[in-house]
């Protein structure tokens, strides 16, 4: 019976995400629908797509396990600062700038924003080639926060789950679109915000209450981390510093990320910026520091963190819920997944297409052609990453491994390598070609050289959370040096490029004065 309640709310589920993508196929008829939808969408839904693809089932079950375990509570700043820094400022400096200059450039992906701001077909190019090799990993790390929690309530092969999850997104995206994915993502949010809600309370019930809870977590003492008395429930934790890093890593990341960015393309009005910008903070002052904050208490339970690992932590907590909320928290998982999935699939696809295809290897494509090949890819991006996920849970060989780690260093290669030149390139006309290049550069180089070579960096740079934390600020402080020190870019161009904020816009008088 308890089986049978799981797999009727996941056919229900899987059954309405499809439904959803075939009645969006209408909007699906032209790049500027599959991969923008028209550029019409809504508040609601774009603060929804811009939430659920940031936290997938890699936060909730990984990050939320592993820095709960070594942050203890202090782990939910973490989720605070996501809300802060990841969505409120994240939305108010990026929000308007994007949408205005973007149309205005007519650009749809990240990449051909920077061939058009900085007239540079080769910026194009080498910014479509960084976001396909780290889009890639990133998109088969998904999978990984699935495999043991799918295992626990199911007790089946966690193949078929990735099967059946690369199948149904993939069904919808190509029906439907940008748009489809951005109904889903709507539905699938608000999935999210109920079952983490429901979980926690069941969770700290199940230990008495938060008090208890907390009681608990303060008798906790672990030599190897920290020597002082109940550090785990203390206000900034055992290591401040780590803490920070993976703050700034998970937070700032996402105004660096293709697949985030383009969110703010699609923007319909200006009341929908101020809309989207309350609604995505709340949703992720719920859903994020409701993540690190279950997390936080993982150390409450019996869990053998050097045999199995941290992804275990989540699962172990999770494991004595009755059979309807566990279903939920499938399903929650599913949502946090299926929904980041259908982000990235779409950025990769896209970017491949517009980017690096149309012009260069296809010389002419018309709008019927490209759409077409955007979706022959959005195929072959889910089953490389589904075969990537598959073989490393088949696989026996330890190295296979750290793909699952894969996630830091995609994170913060993209956010290290675009950050800095996207940002400036919207705020400051002196920004140049040749810093973008840099920028590029230092920041997927760095992150390849953590992953390869990770000797050469001293002890705190070679966790790759502190290391993509740094690609970011160091772009920040690259891009305007380099700039200064440049040739100064053609005149004409920028003031072009930044006409699009001095159109006069009829705007009512409580907006703007006389």
């Amino acid at each position: 019976m308890d089986l049978a309640i799981k797999i009727i709310m996941l056919v229900l589920f899987f059954g309405v995400m499809v439904g959803v993508g075939i009645y969006c196929r209408k909007n699906a008829t032209d790049v500027n629908g599959f991969v923008l939808g028209g550029r019409s969408v809504g508040p609601w839904l774009t603060a929804f797509a811009y939430g659920t693809s940031y936290f997938s089932a890699v936060i909730f079950i990984g990050y939320a396990g592993q820095f709960g375990w070594k942050f203890g509570i202090a782990s939910t700043w973490i989720g605070i600062g996501n809300a802060l820094i990841g969505s409120l400022l994240a939305w108010v400096i990026l929000g308007r700038r994007t949408r205005i200059m973007t149309q205005h450039l007519n650009s749809s992906t990240m990449p051909e924003f920077f061939g058009k701001r900085f007239d540079s077909k080769g910026l194009k190019i080498g910014a479509s080639i960084i976001t396909f090799i780290f889009l890639i990993p990133y998109t088969a790390s998904l999978y990984n926060g699935l495999s043991r929690l799918f295992s626990m309530a199911f007790h089946i092969d966690y193949v078929w789950c990735i099967i059946a999850m690369s199948v149904l997104t993939g069904i919808y995206v190509i029906a439907g679109g940008y748009m489809a994915t951005a109904i889903n993502d709507f539905i699938q949010g608000l999935i999210m915000l109920v079952g983490i809600v429901a979980v926690i309370a069941a969770v700290l019930a199940n230990q008495g209450g938060f008090m208890e809870a907390l009681n608990g977590l303060a008798k906790i003492e672990d030599p190897a981390v920290s020597s002082v008395p109940g550090v785990f429930n203390s206000f900034f934790g055992p290591d401040p510093l780590g803490l920070l890093g993976v703050v700034i890593l998970t937070s700032l990341g996402t105004w660096g990320l293709p697949q985030m960015v383009q969110k703010f393309y699609a923007i319909k009005h200006e009341r929908d910026i101020k809309k989207g910008t309350v609604i995505s903070t709340v949703f992720a002052v719920i859903v994020a520091g409701g993540c690190y904050f279950l997390g936080g208490f993982g150390r409450l339970f019996n869990v053998d963190v050097a045999k199995n690992g941290f992804d275990a932590i989540i699962p172990e907590m999770l494991s004595g819920l009755p059979p309807i909320l566990l279903a939920i928290v499938v399903i929650l998982v599913l949502s946090a997944s299926m929904s980041t999935l259908s982000s990235l699939v779409i950025a990769s696809s896209s970017t491949l297409t517009i980017d690096l295809l149309k012009g260069n290897v296809i010389k002419k494509m018309d709008d019927k052609k490209q759409v077409l090949v955007i979706r022959i890819f959005v195929v072959v991006f889910i089953a490389i990453s589904a075969l990537i996920a598959i073989y490393q849970v088949k696989s026996q060989n330890e190295s296979v491994k750290f793909i699952a780690q894969l996630m830091g260093v995609s994170w913060g290669a993209l956010a290290g390598a675009f950050l800095a030149p996207f940002l400036y390139g919207l705020y400051w006309k002196k920004t140049t070609k040749l810093a973008c290049w840099v920028s590029f550069i230092f920041g997927a180089g760095i992150m390849l050289l953590n992953l390869f070579a990770k000797p050469i960096f001293p002890v705190f740079l070679q966790s790759p959370i502190n290391c993509g934390a740094l690609a970011m600020l160091a772009g920040l402080i690259i891009v305007p040096v380099v700039s200064l020190l440049s040739p100064k870019p053609d005149k004409k161009l920028v003031d072009e490029a930044f006409a699009c904020y001095e159109k006069q816009v009829p705007a009512k008088q409580k907006n703007s004065l006389d």
